[in-house]
């Protein structure tokens, strides 16, 4: 329960990083319960944030997630783009929390939310609690191969963030 609560708090409270408690979480519980209590958890969080947003409106989140953010996907945000949120939740180090935020914005159900949020988020959950897990078990090669795969697709993702944005926002916005 704590575990879990503490994926709630590091999706609402930003200065907690998400890589931490994933990789946390596997490290703690293993591959399978370290994934299923962080899934559970950022389930959870990414849905107050979104309810959170859609009820407090955007003057409450513009008291917290810098102007440039908001004002970066604000067009995207108003519109009715599926795919291009799913893809934000794909990229790493995209800023996924305030996305869930932000998202309370958009005009989406929750249950759409819930579904790109969730899956979207599902293959780096995996990905940091299986390097948990890999530590804990002393299995150093595969975490170094992971390590290093993880750090090549960040710095990547990192160098080309800008034209992958645009390139989701012009093709699925």
């Amino acid at each position: 329960m704590a575990f879990i609560l503490l994926q709630v708090f590091q999706v609402l409270f930003a200065p907690i990083p998400g890589e931490f408690t994933g990789f946390l979480g596997g490290f703690i519980y293993g591959n399978i319960w370290g994934a299923a209590y962080s899934t559970v958890g950022l389930i959870i969080g990414s849905l107050l944030a979104f309810s959170i947003s859609r009820a407090a409106g955007k003057p409450f989140i513009e008291k917290f997630i810098p102007t440039e953010i908001i004002e970066k996907y604000d067009t995207t945000i108003r519109k009715k783009a599926d795919l291009a949120y799913f893809y934000m939740f794909l990229i790493p180090g995209f800023p996924k929390d305030y996305l869930c935020f932000l998202l309370g914005l958009a005009p989406m159900g929750y249950k759409e939310f819930l579904v790109i949020s969730t899956f979207g988020r599902l293959l780096g959950t995996v990905a940091l609690t299986l390097q948990g897990s890999f530590l804990r078990q002393g299995r150093y090669k595969i975490l170094l191969i992971f390590v290093v795969i993880s750090a090549v697709v960040l710095i990547a993702a990192y160098i080309y963030r800008s034209k992958i944005e645009n390139f989701i926002r012009k093709k699925y916005t």
